[in-house]
């Protein structure tokens, strides 16, 4: 359920605007939807762990917040984030 020290290095590589940057809104959304996604796979075993459920759900509101920030304040980078993590099919 949860992502390894090596794939969230390798997130942060691949969405940070500089070197060690893990703070910018792109990460940040990046990690999350990570986490989303393993939970996402979690819950096709486990239809009833709502405890985690909780926790998804607070994940997705935190993402979609986020993503409103970037969006707000710099459109071309929002475009460019969801064409990347491959979100708003």
């Amino acid at each position: 359920m949860t992502i390894t020290a090596e794939r969230k290095a390798e997130l942060i590589t691949e969405h940070g605007r500089q070197e060690g940057d893990t703070g910018s809104p792109e990460v940040q959304v990046s990690i999350l939807t990570e986490r989303i996604n393993n939970l996402t796979d979690h819950f096709k075993t486990h239809a009833k762990d709502n405890h985690s459920r909780r926790g998804l759900l607070m994940m997705v509101n935190k993402r979609r917040s986020l993503l409103d920030f970037l969006k707000k304040e710099d459109a071309d980078r929002y475009t460019a984030l969801i064409a990347k993590l491959g979100l708003r099919k």
